[in-house]
């Protein structure tokens, strides 16, 4: 299996060529052979817009190899080459290779916001590609072969097989959620939590979202930002997560793999506090002290960086995005925010603060 991530923008002279790579793996392959692999995948995307000018090239099926292509972002382009093994007789849906890659992207946007902006900030690429590096080695590590019998690849880091959705798995949607089915009463409980959680937060815009076990109750997201945050809450936030100690960011699959050392958002550990938030120490301390720094993702539609704060009281887990620009003197303003939000909301989901 190869992977790469490209920009088209990139490496227009003559010799600068390697400057399209933002990622490739695996990263051992020399530079030759990993300019030709993007060669020809920009040449193939550029002979299939001849024919079809709106809709973007998504897979080219050779005798060998099935090419899957993803347009992340205007000119950066994510391609999986998958080797076709004719002894298994292996089937997969290209759709579902897709979804891998499409899963990627918004995950690294939760985290790092958009390719492009960290390209304009900081052109020379050496951020872009040390953080793609560092999250799709993590996203990968999910991917541990479960049985000889499936079709697979090569682990990142560890050279061991990974697996790769074979057909059965590819029937199970990615980018979707569970919702839980509740009565009316219940209904109009959460109704009233989410009042009580708008009303806490003032004139700041705050978003939230509501999970019982790995079911999603209420959320005042949009539909790609709560998809994208389910799927991270799943595996890492959920009461479920906390107690099985999951160590993989793929939902087709727990895995056993270990956590990558420092700033894994993937792999990295959360721990439910005295106070029934969730910390962890994966974004680094804050500057002058040696106070972990709370948590600060990015949302899709909108690009606005905000904190993620989550609270949970045995199987509820409640998910508050709160936009960094509206916090005052940082880690101590959102550790006021958190008592004001347990002062108002701890009543309405019948709670304590041990």
């Amino acid at each position: 299996m190869k992977l790469c991530i490209f920009d088209l923008r990139r490496g227009q002279n003559e010799g600068e060529e390697v400057e399209k790579i933002l990622y490739f793996y695996p990263p051992d392959l020399p530079f030759s052979s990993q300019l030709s692999v993007v060669g020809l995948s920009e040449g193939l995307i550029t002979f299939t817009r001849i024919f079809s000018p709106q809709a973007a090239c998504e897979v080219i099926e050779a005798d060998k190899h099935s090419h899957v292509f993803f347009e992340a972002e205007p000119d950066i382009w994510m391609v999986m080459i998958v080797e076709k093994n004719k002894e298994l007789e292996a089937i997969w849906r290209t759709e579902s290779l897709r979804a891998v890659l499409k899963e990627v992207h918004a995950l690294f946007l939760l985290f790092h916001g958009s390719i492009r902006a960290l390209l304009d900030k900081e052109p020379s690429g050496v951020v872009i590609r040390s953080q793609l590096f560092s999250f799709v080695t993590d996203y990968l590590s999910a991917f541990e072969k479960p049985s000889p019998l499936d079709f697979c690849c090569w682990d990142f880091v560890n050279r061991k097989k990974l697996q790769l959705p074979n057909f059965r798995e590819s029937l199970k949607e990615r980018g979707t959620v569970q919702l839980l089915t509740m009565g009316r009463e219940a209904a109009l409980e959460v109704q009233s939590l989410v009042r009580v959680l708008e009303s806490t937060a003032g004139n700041a815009h705050w978003h939230s979202m509501i999970m019982f076990h790995d079911l999603l109750v209420s959320t005042t997201l949009t539909p790609e930002d709560t998809v994208n945050i389910f799927t991270y809450a799943v595996q890492r936030l959920s009461s479920r997560a906390l107690s099985s100690g999951a160590s993989s960011m793929s939902y087709l699959r727990k895995s056993s793999t270990a956590h990558h050392a420092g700033g894994s958002y993937l792999n990295g550990k959360w721990s439910r506090g005295k106070d029934g938030f969730l910390v962890t120490d994966m974004w680094g301390e804050e500057a002058g002290s040696s106070v972990p720094a709370s948590p600060r993702i990015y949302l899709q539609k909108t690009g606005e960086r905000m904190y993620l704060c989550v609270y949970q009281y045995s199987s509820l887990t409640v998910i508050l995005l709160i936009p960094v620009a509206s916090v005052i003197d940082g880690e101590r303003g959102i550790a006021m925010m958190k008592q004001h939000i347990l002062e108002n909301v701890c009543d309405g989901v019948q709670c304590d603060s041990t």
